[in-house]
């Protein structure tokens, strides 16, 4: 451990999108999430920034943000994110999503082994790439203490 003050777990994650419009759409009739604030961007203002939420409230932990970023001032690099991922209880309720997503014509993953938990990967209208994960069965599958050995996991053939 170390002397780092605690944190509560991840608060929000801060996207960037080019249509505000088609965002809000994903969120709501996809993902069926809620926006629970729509403000203009505190860094640049004039530009919209808007919060959605897997809850209604918006508490922290379940809220993803966006603002606009017009394509003409190019796409970030390096420091940018790959993908992210919300969890999910269970592979049936895993499934139920994918079912979900390809029912609203999103293209979607088969379901992937990653050892820990399952998951599906999809991309939003602007192509950020999510993930759903399942919680289980978690990181102690293998070492009863995370973190304390390095694990292949293509050693055991888990990667599929």
């Amino acid at each position: 451990m170390t002397d780092a003050p605690p944190t509560t777990g991840l608060h929000h994650v801060t996207n960037i999108c080019t249509d505000m419009d088609e965002t809000q759409s994903f969120y709501e009739d996809v993902l069926g999430w809620h926006t629970v604030k729509r403000t203009q961007n505190y860094d640049d203002p004039g530009t919209p920034h808007y919060y959605f939420s897997s809850t209604p409230e918006g508490e922290p932990g379940t809220t993803v943000t966006y603002f606009e970023y017009p394509r003409s001032q190019g796409t970030p690099g390096p420091g940018a994110s790959h993908h992210f991922a919300f969890g999910v209880e269970d592979e049936a309720t895993l499934r139920e999503w994918k079912e979900r997503l390809e029912g609203h014509d999103v293209r979607v993953s088969e379901v992937k082994d990653r050892t820990y938990f399952k998951s599906v990967y999809f991309s939003d209208p602007d192509g950020l790439v999510f993930e759903l994960a399942t919680h289980g069965p978690g990181f102690t599958l293998d070492e009863a203490e995370p973190g304390s050995a390095v694990i292949d996991p293509f050693e055991d053939n888990h990667e599929e």
